[in-house]
């Protein structure tokens, strides 16, 4: 096993211009997983009720991820009910029942605990912290994602934990409320002062921006005529993007861009369909002809001393 993602696994009930779909299978560890799992192999570590399906955790078996992680206790599923009426980049939530995730105490496995890259999922922070630190040693890459809740009432922790990563994925309003920096890239800048070499910030229609203290690169996202549920988008990037990573082990300059990328590409076919629905189905051919396409549109030829620009 490759990576290992700890986070939740939800039931969603969704509604967007283009339809509504009750009680689909979701959470940041479903959405990691299946795209990751593309890629490499993936673990995952979550808690579900009595009232999860087997069909779902067989669809998680159908890309041969290490479901050994997912504990099943008495009660009902973690479940979130939202729309994106308003604007298709912002969720309005509608109701959130935590269920057996209240509870959630992950507790590693040895071969989890060994495994060479870690992914934090939007959890709790106090639960990423404890997760890493059940680590039987230091991975070689470690990520995570929090949200504008745990900077409002666990910054604390978070602070802590973001100090302790290699790879903060947060997108532009959380960015901005941690640092308290309305200017992206003084708020980037603030967040690698705090620990982590890389930071992801979301930007969602406009791609992902990748900060380091020695690089920053800019992934578009892929102009789709339409977006159908941006519910995974996020989550199905950072699998792209560590799913590469671990697939390759190359956390270079240029494997951190190439992976960036990967995410977009990951991220593009997330939103063209409620919930895993194009995730799921998704072909070799299919990921290889739409990373092209990203190839495609960042493209361009550099001007070399013979043909400089035509500047007066």
């Amino acid at each position: 096993m490759k990576i290992l993602v700890v986070g939740s696994i939800a039931y969603d009930s969704v509604e967007t211009p283009e339809g509504k779909r009750e009680s689909q299978l979701g959470g940041s560890a479903s959405y990691f997983s299946v795209a990751a799992s593309h890629f490499t192999e993936v673990g995952m570590v979550g808690v579900v009720g009595n009232d999860f399906s087997e069909d779902d955790l067989a669809l998680y078996r159908s890309h041969e991820i290490d479901t050994s992680g997912i504990e099943t206790v008495d009660g009902k599923t973690f479940r979130w009910t939202g729309d994106y009426l308003q604007d298709i980049n912002t969720a309005v939530t509608h109701e959130t029942q935590l269920n057996v995730f209240a509870d959630f105490s992950p507790e590693l496995s040895e071969k989890h605990a060994e495994a060479p890259f870690l992914f934090l999922a939007n959890i709790e922070p106090s639960l990423q912290l404890q997760v890493l630190e059940s680590m039987s040693s230091r991975p070689k890459l470690v990520a995570c994602d929090t949200m504008n809740l745990w900077i409002d009432i666990a910054r604390g922790p978070l602070a802590e934990l973001i100090s302790k990563v290699d790879v903060l994925t947060i997108n532009e309003g959380e960015a901005r409320q941690f640092t308290e920096e309305q200017h992206l890239p003084t708020a980037a800048a603030a967040l690698l002062e705090s620990g982590p070499s890389t930071v992801v910030i979301k930007r969602g229609e406009y791609g992902a921006a990748l900060f380091s203290k020695h690089f920053n690169f800019a992934a578009p996202a892929y102009p789709l005529a339409k977006v159908v549920d941006p519910t995974g988008a996020g989550d199905s990037f950072a699998g792209g993007f560590m799913g590469y990573i671990a697939a390759t082990g190359d956390t270079t300059e240029e494997g951190l861009r190439r992976g960036a990328i990967v995410g977009s590409t990951m991220a593009s076919f997330a939103v063209e369909a409620f919930g895993l629905d194009r995730l799921r189905s998704l072909s070799r051919q299919n990921i290889e002809e739409r990373f092209n396409a990203f190839v495609d549109l960042t493209r361009f030829q550099a001007i070399d001393g013979s043909n400089a620009l035509p500047l007066r």
